[in-house]
């Protein structure tokens, strides 16, 4: 039921993702300043709410979160269709459905990835993780063609509709997942609960002294960063510059979903094979040199073919490198904290994403979308020079998973747990 309904949510995130910038350009006429503005709201609530949220679900049931915030974000799609019926429908309302569903979503997101380590067992983590990869690519997938169709067929803001139903499914899906049983102890009771700001500090500080996690964080901020440049302009770029409309763009985005489901599916024999520390390097490597193509396209079917082909290959190893660093982490980190310090990562990674967006806006703004494009590919340099010279680089094999809760001096900021010290050969 989590792989349903996980993947029914993000059916519907995939739909909105092309029906909001198609609504946004081709019908309410958006400037390039204000689809970085959209893209950059829409990232916003991340840097504002993911550290409280990893202390909220580390302290409540996560089913109970999956379900209400499902349910919620079924509500804030709905407003788009109906702002256009009763024809109120313009650019601040958009922007205030992207804020709010931003919103939403990080708390969403927090619970279901804190959740999965509950729901098996530490030596089947990766595999699960890898699983769940696999089912969002197949989703989304699934859902931007979808979307690209019911767009085509009935506009893009009807296409929120669809978006509304499918929350609405993942809701009971996620109503029926079997409630964790854990330890007392690894659900943080029989001890005294201390303030939330307190817990946060936690979180942020295990991120902040443990080596291997640290130098993974870090790779995954710079990465967001380049993300959040090149990004916000994507869509844009390609339903202007190279006049691929919503049919071009869903095309692309859907190649790049089955990327992200073949590396995901193909990330636990990868990392068999070659280790999670050159895998994770290879796979940070691959992004942006398939972010080069999108630099030199010109409008056509050929062209977009080969940014689609581009984007496949992103998303793929995108998705080896991802599931790999996050079972990595989840196997370091000890189950009191697992929440608190995704949302950390989360935190850094996308709360960065707001404001990079806002700076390619304002370089695309002065200098032209393809520039701004340019840079964000830049910035997908960086994470793979920090991987090269971290420890992470010389992973041979998945750390040890945590210890048990009682030992919990990492939390305090004492020391790492082995497998995260320089002196582990893994690391």
């Amino acid at each position: 039921m989590y792989l349903g309904g996980e993947s029914a949510g993000l059916v519907g995130t995939s739909v909105h993702l092309v029906a909001l910038p198609a609504l946004s350009v081709l019908e309410l006429d958006a400037t390039a300043g204000q689809t970085a503005l959209l893209a950059s709201l829409a990232h916003l609530p991340t840097f504002l709410l993911a550290l409280p949220a990893g202390g909220i679900v580390d302290r409540y049931a996560k089913r109970a979160l999956l379900v209400g915030t499902d349910l919620a974000g079924a509500v804030v799609v709905a407003v788009v269709p109906v702002a256009a019926l009763t024809g109120v429908l313009s650019m601040p309302v958009l922007y205030a459905v992207a804020l709010i569903l931003g919103a939403v979503t990080v708390l969403h997101q927090a619970a279901a990835i804190a959740i999965v380590p509950e729901l098996v067992q530490p030596a089947l983590l990766h595999r699960a993780n890898a699983r769940v990869g696999a089912a969002f690519g197949a989703a989304d997938t699934a859902g931007t063609y979808l979307g690209t169709a019911v767009v085509a067929a009935v506009g893009a803001a009807k296409a929120f509709w669809l978006d509304a139903l499918k929350y609405l499914v993942s809701a009971w899906c996620a109503a029926r997942i079997p409630e964790p049983g854990r330890p007392a102890a690894a659900a943080g009771e029989g001890r005294p609960r201390r303030r939330l700001a307190g817990e946060i500090g936690e979180g942020v500080a295990y991120t902040a002294r443990t080596p291997l996690v640290r130098d993974l964080v870090l790779a995954l901020t710079l990465t967001g960063v380049g993300v959040g440049v090149s990004g916000a302009l994507f869509a844009y770029y390609l339903l202007t510059a190279l006049e691929a409309g919503p049919t071009g763009l869903g095309i692309v985005m859907g190649v790049s979903g089955a990327g992200a489901l073949v590396g995901a599916l193909a990330a636990p024999r990868i990392v068999a094979r070659f280790g999670p520390g050159p895998t994770l390097l290879a796979g940070f490597a691959t992004c942006p040199v398939a972010g080069v193509p999108l630099l030199f396209a010109r409008p056509g079917p050929g062209w977009l073919a080969v940014l689609a082909a581009a984007g496949g290959l992103q998303l793929a190893a995108a998705a080896v490198a991802g599931t790999t660093q996050r079972s990595v982490r989840q196997q370091i980190c000890p189950p009191p904290l697992q929440a608190r310090a995704q949302q950390t990562s989360t935190w850094l990674v996308s709360g960065s994403k707001p404001f990079a967006a806002m700076a390619g806006g304002a370089v695309a703004t002065a200098y032209g979308a393809r520039t701004a494009l340019a840079v964000g590919t830049l910035v997908l340099v960086l994470p793979v020079v920090v991987l090269w010279r971290s420890p992470v680089s010389r992973l041979t094999a998945m750390p040890v998973p945590a210890p048990s809760p009682g030992d919990c001096a990492l939390a305090r900021g004492d020391r790492p747990p082995a497998a995260a010290t320089e002196a582990d050969p893994r690391t």
